[in-house]
């Protein structure tokens, strides 16, 4: 059982992966219904969340500074919170992009591949939040490992979603800017798996 000091940290990520999790669900639930002159609206309720996520960052590092002892390396978890902000900031750019290009129209990879990232996002919630169990790591591991799936699904994602926009769009800008559309979505993936890798990382050195 983790201390109160030491479940602080352990609670701080799982408060920040809701974060991310809210944005990546929020997006999708922006290209359900989506309304182009909507678009600053949207980007402002983002930002909000994208804003909380940033305090979360900013109450570990608060409380890294001033700890004598953390439960792992105190430079470990501030690169886990540091990787978990990244992932808000990344669904926070696909959102800028639809503002950014002007995008009238969603087609429907955009959909499919936002919701393919609230599953990324859902799991890297449940990695953080098994975390604290990190010295029997069987269930963390597993985790990890639908995580790392879950990405290699979107990288597969990416590389038929951007084929297809040719087919989809025949404008040459619009399909440059769904090109950038989906190469954010992916890294949104990749910044998931990220946390993942690190959490991982650490039951390694701690175990």
């Amino acid at each position: 059982m983790a201390s109160k000091a030491d479940k602080f940290y352990f609670d701080n990520f799982s408060e920040a992966a809701d974060q991310s999790l809210a944005a990546a669900k929020f997006l999708v639930d922006c290209l359900l219904d989506y309304r182009p002159d909507d678009v600053p609206q949207m980007l402002t309720a983002m930002h909000e969340i994208e804003h909380i996520g940033d305090g979360k960052k900013h109450e570990m590092s608060a409380a890294l500074a001033k700890a004598f002892v953390t439960p792992v390396d105190r430079e470990d978890l501030a690169l886990i919170s540091q990787n978990i902000d990244e992932v808000t900031d990344a669904v926070e750019e696909v959102m800028q992009r639809f503002y950014m290009h002007d995008i009238r129209t969603v087609i429907p990879d955009a959909t499919t591949f936002a919701n393919k990232l609230v599953e990324c996002c859902e799991l890297m919630k449940a990695v953080l939040v098994e975390f604290i169990n990190f010295k029997k790591p069987a269930k963390l591991h597993e985790l990890i490992v639908s995580l790392n799936n879950i990405e290699e699904e979107c990288d597969k994602l990416y590389v038929d979603a951007t084929r297809n926009i040719r087919t989809q769009c025949t404008d040459v800008l619009e399909i440059l800017a769904w090109r950038e559309i989906f190469e954010k979505m992916e890294h949104c993936a990749d910044a998931a798996e990220h946390v993942g890798d690190c959490v991982e990382t650490v039951v390694m050195k701690n175990t």
